[in-house]
């Protein structure tokens, strides 16, 4: 088993962030919306072939909670950065979101997917798919849209953020291996 992958979801307050992992998690899409403070959900998955362990934390948009922001930011490994397409201000505003992260995570590169919630509200957007895909690019990440009500999109999201976690994962074995061994290359035993 590959582990436990962390995945953060950040964004403003109403944009779907729980919508999206309830989708994700069971299936189910709920019209009556209850703000979140915080809430937590574990679901074992197989991506690519490999069984993992994903924990997700569905975190509050209001600024109430930023207290505690900082000490979420630095348990994850991976970020969803939620807004809604129908309210142009979200994304406007995600990079604050962005930038905190980075700060938290003292790293200028650290998995994230941009994610455009409210397909199924197509009529009512705000925000073109040409713009949203020019803020991914400035932040160098991928962007999906999906819908919280339809289910469109909602696994590739996920799957995009947990197979950039692993690719990172990967990596850092791949290179505490490769100084492990160059380290013990200059070792010999005497007896």
């Amino acid at each position: 088993m590959a582990g436990t992958y962390k995945v953060v979801m950040v964004g403003w307050g109403g944009v779907g962030k729980s919508a999206l992992t309830l989708q994700y998690m069971y299936g189910d899409f709920d019209e009556v919306y209850e703000p979140t403070k915080v809430a937590s959900y574990k679901k074992k998955t197989v991506l690519d072939g490999e069984e993992m362990e994903i924990d997700i934390l569905d975190t509050a948009g209001q600024e109430d909670y930023a207290a505690v922001r900082d000490s979420y930011f630095r348990s994850g490994d991976g970020f969803l950065l939620v807004f809604s397409i129908t309210e142009a201000d979200t994304l406007d505003r995600i990079s604050e979101f962005r930038d905190h992260i980075l700060r938290v995570k003292d790293s200028d590169q650290v998995p994230m997917v941009l994610v455009g919630n409210k397909l199924d509200m197509e009529s009512q957007r705000e925000v073109d798919i040409e713009r949203a895909q020019a803020v991914a690019e400035s932040f160098r990440v991928k962007y999906v849209e999906c819908s919280a009500k339809t289910e469109d999109n909602v696994q590739e999201a996920f799957s995009t953020v947990l197979r950039l976690i692993h690719q990172r994962k990967k990596a850092a074995l791949m290179e505490a291996r490769s100084h492990n061994k160059t380290e013990s290359e200059g070792c010999c035993v005497v007896m």
